[in-house]
């Protein structure tokens, strides 16, 4: 890892990659593409020097690609003096710290230094966020195009009801860490390099429990029911997960409560259907009201409407009411698709048979007049 170190501080990605420290990412991303076409060890097999140019492309490219490292990299490089106290030639106990420059290095040693480590929203050494939780809510359909307020059951760690979350029996409070005076840390010192890691003796915390809470063992917490009251916004739609914040499991040595989300599962409606914000609903029509035209009287989520259907509507055509969907938050109401279906009989009466023979006689030309030729062909 030191050897990392030394590299970020030695070399000049921006240089390896031929552009400037302002480049933007389209440039670089443009430079490594050219570099790694001309160097690929395909292009140029047994050529050392060609595949040595294409490994420092694509390290220069893993580092100046991605802006938290890239970020890490040129705040490192504008350290200046300290890059070398990483060199060969650094002074035996110049007491070179990792910790002398802040939490920078941290993420690249892998190992927290200190100052920055595991900081809740109290900001407390050690401090450890609550686990997201998960729940399910089934609502009817009208409850959740209208919208509701309503409560869910979860399982969960909560703050110790007896020590409030301190881990100490009552009457007593945690004491300060002998062995990291409070830190939460302790040092490890290798050679040129020191580094921070989270005292064993308080987990971290910088706080000891002598006398520990009966309740929760000193955890802090303790797993029990609650309910957890939630707002549904009118238009949710099925699968819609709706975060609450702060909601889920505690946090540990003072870390922020995690959040809940609340997984929406919507019964469907006897009539309707639903697509996003617009609802569906299928109407069936006799055969003269499709071959004539007629004005039908159709329901939707507030009041009845009617619906002119041309003569000579085919089954299956639907038909758009505007405004009469779903509303979801500030956005306009979807629209209702009403899609009309010619109803066939099973059972004439002796009038309707013979009308309908009397229609069969007087039609003229056959809707299958156009599958002659194939007919005949085969003939």
């Amino acid at each position: 890892m030191a050897q990392a170190t030394r590299e970020w501080f030695e070399k000049d990605y921006y240089k390896v990659l031929g552009v400037s420290p302002d480049a933007s990412e389209r440039d670089i991303q443009r430079a490594y593409r050219k570099l790694a076409k001309q160097n690929h060890p395909d292009a140029n097999p047994g050529d050392r020097q060609a595949e040595e140019r294409f490994k420092e492309a694509n390290t220069a490219h893993d580092v100046l690609s991605d802006p938290a490292k890239r970020q890490e990299y040129d705040e490192i490089r504008r350290a200046g003096p300290a890059a070398g106290m990483f060199g060969a030639g650094a002074p035996s106990g110049s007491g070179f710290r990792v910790d002398d420059i802040g939490d920078l290095l941290g993420g690249l040693f892998g190992r927290a230094t200190g100052r920055g480590r595991g900081r809740g929203a109290t900001g407390a050494v050690g401090a450890v966020r609550g686990d997201d939780l998960e729940t399910e809510l089934h609502l009817d359909f009208d409850a959740a195009i209208h919208g509701a307020t309503t409560s869910v059951s979860v399982v969960s760690d909560v703050a110790c009801h007896t020590c409030h979350g301190s881990g100490a029996a009552p009457g007593t409070s945690p004491v300060i860490c002998p062995v990291c005076a409070g830190r939460g840390v302790v040092d490890d010192n290798q050679g040129f390099f020191s580094f921070s890691t989270p005292c064993r003796a308080c987990r971290g915390t910088g706080m000891r429990v002598e006398t520990p809470c009966p309740t929760c063992q000193g955890s802090g917490i303790e797993r029990r029911p609650r309910t957890v009251k939630v707002r549904i916004p009118a238009g949710v739609d099925d699968g819609k997960r709706i975060r609450i914040k702060g909601r889920g499991g505690a946090g540990q040595n003072g870390g922020s409560a995690g959040d809940l989300y609340v997984v929406c599962r919507v019964s469907p409606h006897e009539l309707f259907g639903r697509r996003g914000r617009d609802l569906t609903l299928t109407v069936p029509i006799t055969f003269p009201e499709a071959a004539l035209g007629a004005t039908v009287t159709v329901p939707t989520l507030s009041r009845a409407v009617t619906l002119k259907v041309p003569a000579g509507t085919r089954s299956g055509r639907t038909f758009r009411v505007r405004g009469k969907g779903v509303a979801a938050g500030s956005a306009p109401a979807g629209d209702l698709l009403v899609t009309v279906e010619v109803t066939v009989p099973e059972h004439l009466s002796d009038e309707e048979r013979e009308a309908v023979e009397k229609l069969a006689a007087a039609s003229l030309e056959s809707p299958r007049s156009y599958l002659g030729k194939w007919i005949d062909a085969e003939s």
